[in-house]
């Protein structure tokens, strides 16, 4: 069991999975459920409408892009967000898909195994550094 103190807030709170008090938490799942709803109904919002109608910073709301807890639609081109890596245009996330497949292909590039020599199979070999 951690105790922490809340980034947002000050207080002290028992850290279990985000680094946030329980009420902080809370408010921060309304902001995202007003963001939410306010882009389903009005898909074509700018940044500055959504904070303005939602009461939400546009930090917060990048930062819930970001996370990929909300996608946009291919018609709002008023919100941009760019692949971290490439900086091409993506609806969510921080890179894009042709990125992430690349990653992906590279990071399982190198799943082969070790070259085992003949000398380590199974043994601790320290017999060569006492002498």
């Amino acid at each position: 069991m951690e105790i922490r103190n809340c980034p947002v807030c000050g207080k002290v709170f028992v850290f279990v999975a985000r680094n946030l008090c329980p009420e902080c938490i809370a408010k921060e799942e309304e902001e995202f459920r007003k963001v939410k709803d306010y882009l389903y109904e009005f898909p074509g919002a700018t940044m500055e409408e959504i904070s303005e109608k939602t009461g939400v910073s546009p930090k917060k709301i990048l930062e819930f892009l970001r996370e990929g807890r909300l996608l946009l639609k291919k018609e709002n081109v008023n919100i941009l967000l760019r692949c971290q890596m490439c900086g091409s245009p993506i609806l969510t996330g921080r890179i894009c898909e042709k990125c992430a497949g690349e990653m992906k292909r590279r990071f399982g590039l190198s799943k082969t195994p070790l070259n085992q020599g003949e000398d380590m199979k199974g043994r601790i070999h320290l017999s060569r550094y006492q002498k």
